[in-house]
């Protein structure tokens, strides 16, 4: 079986004011850099043994995965197509003033994203189809093994969506920076839990 160990990159000042950051390339804040470092030491302490780090782009996942791939002996590959959710213009904004400007779409936004696109961002399935066409050729290159996956939020909930086969993205509940979650990922085919 598979398992997918994804790392949340540490926090930024965008994470620190609860702004939506979305592609905007804000690099770790020093609470996000001490975050990485005890990180880095929990993984190898822990003895974590995966085959192959990929990360996305930009500054504050791809030194997240720098300082954990220094960490574990392993050279990173970074992967354009999991770059973050593109939030248009509510990039930059914090979520409070956003809520504030429309109330009703930010319900929307928040109990059901797939139904909601900032103006000029990215719908939720356009970028679910972009990291579904990336991961599944390195899942099926890493069968059976343990892999890495160093990405942002919200993509990262999108991924791990994807990963659990499970429909339910919520964008908005809050998720720890500098941290990671285990996934088992069962095969194509093998049972109605493998990823689409």
């Amino acid at each position: 079986m598979t398992q997918v160990l994804l790392i949340r990159p540490g926090a930024t000042v965008y994470d620190e004011q609860n702004r939506v950051q979305g592609i905007l390339d804000v690099p770790l804040s020093d609470r996000g850099r001490a975050e990485v470092a005890e990180l880095a030491d929990r993984l190898s302490g822990n003895g974590v043994a995966i085959s192959a780090l990929y990360c996305g782009p930009g500054e504050s996942v791809v030194r997240t995965a720098e300082t954990v791939g220094r960490a574990l002996g392993l050279r990173v590959r970074r992967i354009e197509e999991l770059r973050n959710l593109d939030q248009g213009l509510w990039q930059g904004l914090q979520i409070d003033e956003i809520r504030r400007r429309n109330l009703k779409l930010f319900r929307q936004w928040q109990e059901n994203p797939r139904t909601v696109c900032p103006p000029q961002g990215e719908p939720v399935e356009t970028a679910l189809a972009r990291i579904t066409a990336a991961l599944r050729p390195i899942l099926r290159r890493h069968r059976d093994e343990a892999i890495g996956l160093v990405v942002a939020e919200p993509i990262a909930r999108l991924v791990s969506c994807f990963l659990k086969r499970d429909d339910s993205v919520l964008l908005l509940e809050p998720v720890p920076t500098g941290d990671f979650e285990r996934i088992e990922v069962v095969a194509e085919g093998r049972n109605d839990r493998s990823p689409p």
